[in-house]
């Protein structure tokens, strides 16, 4: 049982972290954010384990894990507003050309993520731009000006 409440805990630790910390997808990964998820990862691995290294331990830990997940899909699939808490809210970044500063802080971006968004998307300037929008998943989606 002390594995269930471990897997519960830390769960609940690291997905609140990741909401706090803010929004990136793998694929924006800086050097700096993968060294800091490989150092959490053992970190979280000696949390969850304990002194206990036994198969079933490990295997106890995964179906918990797994199961928690699940079931915040259901929760979150049933009240919207979990949705949002669980995995917020896409930000409007730029809209009409200007860029909203308050969002950019509050998300920890810059006008250059903007532009490299935009420039994926073959935009060359910001000015082409109707909305950025900073998705839950950490994309920033571009809809280009008509």
């Amino acid at each position: 049982m002390e594995t269930v409440i471990r897997g519960l805990i830390i769960y609940v630790v690291v997905l609140v972290a990741m909401r706090v910390a803010g929004r990136r997808s793998v694929g924006e990964m800086t050097a700096f954010d993968l060294v800091l998820l490989l150092i959490i990862a053992e970190t979280t691995q000696q949390a969850l384990l304990g002194d206990d290294f036994s198969l079933t331990n490990a295997v106890v830990l995964i179906v918990t894990l797994f199961s928690i997940d699940i079931l915040l899909s259901f929760v979150k699939e049933r009240w919207p507003a979990a949705d949002r808490v669980i995995d917020g809210r896409p930000t409007i970044l730029l809209s009409d050309g200007q860029v909203d500063k308050a969002a950019l802080k509050y998300t920890r971006l810059d006008e250059n993520d903007l532009l490299a968004a935009a420039r994926r998307e073959g935009v060359a300037t910001l000015d082409e731009v109707r909305y950025a929008v900073l998705e839950v998943n950490g994309n920033i989606s571009i809809i280009q000006k008509k």
